[in-house]
């Protein structure tokens, strides 16, 4: 991975939900609400605080819950990740 996030930041793949659908009909990507879920692909070192260093909870695979205007989108290698602050996940899946 080319990203590496900085202090208490997570890098995160958003997970696309299936294609939404009321009876026949396909509910277009203007009508989709924003997905909450993803795939943690790199951590930041943590957060400085009292003179050390606190690690993140969350790690590497972690499957998390974020808000849902959270984050910074980013776009690299064609591929859109989300960059959080920990603090903006609101669970684990475990």
């Amino acid at each position: 991975m080319g990203i590496k996030p900085l202090g208490d930041r997570v890098l995160i793949e958003v997970m696309e939900e299936e294609l939404p659908k009321q009876g026949s009909l396909y509910i277009p990507d203007t009508a989709k609400e924003k997905p909450q879920q993803g795939k943690v692909l790199a951590v930041g070192k943590g957060r400085y605080e009292d003179g050390k260093w606190i690690p993140l909870d969350v790690k590497v695979g972690d499957t998390v819950l974020f808000g849902k205007y959270a984050g910074t989108e980013v776009k690299y290698g064609g591929k859109e990740y989300l960059i959080v602050r920990e603090n903006d996940i609101l669970a684990i899946f475990e």
